[in-house]
Order: C-alpha cells, then structure tokens, then sequence
C-alpha cells in the first residue's frame, strides 16, 4: 500500500460524491432527494426533471466514475484504477455532500467501466440496452447490465488480463448497486415498477 494509492482511493470518493444531481435539481428550483425515488441520480431526474436534466445528471454522473478511475490510474498505477473508481460509487451512493445520501451508482458506474474495461462495458449494454428498450423498466436493464460487465470484467480478471484489483471493484460495485436497488426489486417481483417514462 502506498500513500499515493491511497490518495487516489480518497480522490475517488470526493469525486463521487460531488453531488450532480442535487446541484442540477436546485437549479430547478427541486430538491430530488424530496421527489420521486429520493435518489439524486439520473432516472430519478428524468421522471422529476424531465429528460434534458436527466441527460445532464447521467453525464455527470459518468464523468465522475471515468475520472476517478482515469486518476487512479495516473497518480497510483493501473492496481489502484479500479480501488478509485469503486470508492467514486461509494460516494456517489453515501454522498458526504448530502448527509450520506445519493444515487444508485449505474451511470458512475458506467464512467468507471469506460476507464477500465470498455469491452465489459459493451457487453453490459448488449444486455441492459435492450432489457430497457423492451420493458421500459430501467431498474431492470440496469441490474441485467451490471451483473453482465461485472461477470465480463471477472472474467478478464481471472484470466490474468486485469489487476487483480479488479475482483475487489467486481464484487464491491455489484454489491453497491444491487442494494441500491433493493425497493426497485421489491417493486418489480410485486409488477408496481415504474416505466420510463413516467413522470413521479
């Protein structure tokens, strides 16, 4: 462990815990954590904002987890990329900016991938892209696309073609926004989902 990686695994949670979706949302005068979901991430800025904040909010979003994962890279080595970008999804999910609250992790998460591994990333959309497109649950398209690139992204690692750093972003990411999700489950098994959509 050095000092240097650590920093950059602290770098990572400051930038994912820059609150994107709350700044956008006060913009308009809406406090997120208040409406629909509560979450302050994309979706939930859709369905309360409408679809051009929501596009603002999932870039952002993105762009955290890429850079995060980008510096870790950088400053610490390529062992210390995937550490970085899984404290990005802690913060942006345990925000300090927003008393511990925040999303739900999918789009940091997304900019994380596109840092690490882009090709676990296009299999997750293979996955997730048209589960969204044919049941308009976003919910849904997102687990299916995260357990794709998490298994695509194990697999590499496995398979000596990623730091073994790796497993650890794998299992914690997974874990992150599967419970992140856990009402969104509930809701799906009952057939009470939102579709996208929707507005809240």
């Amino acid at each position: 462990m050095t000092w240097r990686g650590v920093a950059c695994v602290a770098l990572g949670y400051l930038l994912g815990a820059f609150p994107t979706g709350a700044l956008v949302g006060r913009l308009r005068g809406v406090d997120l954590r208040q409406r629909g979901s509560g979450s302050t991430g994309a979706t939930n800025a859709v369905r309360v904002l409408g679809p051009g904040a929501g596009a603002v909010v999932l870039a952002g979003d993105a762009f955290k987890g890429w850079l995060a994962a980008t510096a870790g890279r950088h400053w610490g080595g390529v062992r210390w990329a995937p550490l970085a970008a899984l404290a990005a999804l802690v913060g942006h999910n345990y925000s300090l900016f927003l008393g511990g609250r925040g999303g739900k992790g999918v789009a940091t998460g997304l900019g994380s991938l596109l840092a690490l591994a882009p090709s676990a990333l296009a299999l997750g959309a293979v996955a997730g892209v048209p589960a969204i497109a044919l049941t308009r649950h976003v919910s849904l398209g997102s687990l299916l696309g995260t357990s794709t690139a998490a298994a695509a992204l194990g697999g590499r690692t496995l398979a000596g073609r990623a730091p073994a750093t790796s497993l650890a972003y794998v299992v914690g990411a997974t874990a992150l926004i599967w419970y992140a999700h856990r009402e969104n489950i509930a809701r799906l098994r009952a057939g009470t989902e939102r579709r996208l959509g929707e507005r809240a």
